[in-house]
């Protein structure tokens, strides 16, 4: 390993090797020389790697995502696409049906692109670009036993590999380990008082499958999403989401008592039961190409380290180990990409090892989480059984008042490209209640609601050919 002060005299840690992880990584390695903890062993290439079971579902990188990830990664976007990424424009290229019911307009945008493609695919481009880097080392099958320090500040962490411990410095660690992520534990093996945290499960079960698109949709088909409504119980939705290599990605999902199964033969049926059967429908002319694979870890939980009374130097924390939310939403890559965008921005401003420094990345970091957590919990927390304590007041007359601008939006481009600002990830929910967003919603013009899914005829030929 090499000496991580040889250069610079700044040393970093980065826990975890995910998407999250290698882009801390790439900001890190402008500042310091930085190592990479990673539990697991990672693929050589675009295939499944252990520990991240959501990776086999669909995942979309909203537009505010996507500007976040070629900010911190010039160019990679285009490497995306090259390898078979889809850009996909908003509104043109998504067929969606609101939970409350409504289908939204199709129309041409320029403002909003959405970039689908495999888990698989996005991992492995981003680590490839990064680990080309001189100044970050990747350490494998290497597992975080405990941070280093004390209450005050981190000044490394204790590692074990091929059963063998011993202690890395640093000058500033960051965990970037996901949904996994043991900083409570940590912090707390350190003096510090428990983190705040909220968790809101509305119980989902996902099941995805990946299926030759038919005919000739896999070129420019769009995305079909049929959300599910927490009014309803169980509550039922699905996507067909088209990725590389001419696939379609289909996921679907439900709530307790209504969880799709690992059935091959029931995954189509349970397609034509959601509260539209369009993606079955779909899916009726298409080959499958794997067998169905399921999962249930799908609960929203925050960890509200930046309201933390005592908080070390030397030590932050990024992505889903903040914040993970229920994959339907299609918020967490975002989130965490633009959680790193403002690691960036305070590291450009300060230098990592000074005081303070970790608390203010903390914070800034939260940002992105929250927009995200409000997102989802505004509509999870409804389900039942999803949280400890029923909905507020406030949660309540929000989500009223989300319901209606929905519905403006599907009735009125103008309320829909603000509402799209919100959803891509690009404005924080407070955008909707700005004063022309209030006035399209009380007073605006609106169209007659659809009466069924926006695909065009050509598209219907296409996947039924």
């Amino acid at each position: 390993m090499p000496d991580t002060n040889s250069t610079t005299g700044r040393s970093a840690i980065v826990v975890g090797g995910g998407m999250t992880g290698m882009l801390a990584a790439s900001v890190l390695a402008d500042h310091a020389d930085v190592t990479i903890v990673e539990r697991d062993l990672l693929p050589d290439g675009p295939r499944p790697r252990k520990g991240l079971p959501q990776a086999r579902h669909a995942h979309v990188l909203w537009s505010g995502g996507v500007k976040a990830l070629d900010d911190l990664l010039p160019g990679i976007v285009g490497q995306l696409v090259d390898r078979g990424a889809r850009m996909i424009p908003v509104m043109a290229g998504l067929v969606s049906k609101a939970p409350s019911g409504q289908w939204f307009r199709r129309f041409d945008h320029a403002g909003h692109l959405s970039l689908l493609c495999s888990r698989d695919l996005l991992d492995a481009v981003i680590r490839a670009r990064v680990l080309k880097s001189h100044r970050i080392t990747l350490r494998q099958e290497t597992e975080l036993l405990s941070l280093e320090g004390g209450a005050g500040r981190v000044t490394g962490v204790r590692i074990r590999s091929a059963d063998v411990e011993s202690a890395l410095p640093a000058d500033l660690v960051i965990d970037a380990s996901g949904r996994g992520s043991r900083a409570p534990a940590w912090l707390r093996d350190l003096g510090l008082p428990p983190v705040a945290e909220r968790t809101v499960d509305a119980g989902f079960g996902y099941a995805s499958r990946i299926y030759r698109a038919p005919g000739t949709a896999a070129e420019g088909f769009p995305i079909v999403n049929v959300q599910a409504d927490p009014r309803r119980n169980p509550g039922r939705g699905g996507i067909i989401a088209p990725i590389e290599g001419g696939r379609w990605l289909v996921t679907l999902a439900g709530t307790r008592g209504g969880r799709p199964s690992a059935d091959n033969d029931a995954f189509v049926p349970f397609a034509l039961g959601l509260p539209h059967p369009v993606i079955g429908d779909l899916l009726a002319g298409a080959e499958p190409e794997t067998d169905v694979v399921t999962t249930r870890s799908t609960a929203n939980r925050r960890r509200y380290y930046e309201k933390a009374a005592r908080w070390p130097d030397g030590f932050a924390v990024l992505g889903e180990a903040v914040g993970s939310y229920n994959p339907v939403y299609g918020h967490g890559l975002s989130a965490a990409a633009q959680s790193v965008v403002a690691l960036r921005h305070i590291l450009e401003r300060q230098d990592l090892r000074a005081p303070g420094t970790a608390r203010r990345i903390q914070k800034s970091a939260a940002r992105p989480v929250e927009n995200a957590w409000s997102l989802a919990v505004g509509q999870d927390v409804f389900y039942p059984g999803a949280s400890d304590e029923p909905p507020t007041r406030l949660e309540r007359a929000l989500a009223a008042f989300v319901d209606r601008a929905v519905d403006t939006g599907s009735r009125n481009p103008r309320a829909l490209r603000i509402l799209l600002d919100v959803m891509s990830m690009e404005k924080p929910p407070a955008r909707l209640l700005m004063p022309d967003m209030l006035a399209l919603v009380c007073f605006g013009r609106k169209k007659p609601h659809l009466a069924g899914p926006p695909l065009t005829d050509r598209e219907r030929e296409a996947a039924t050919a």
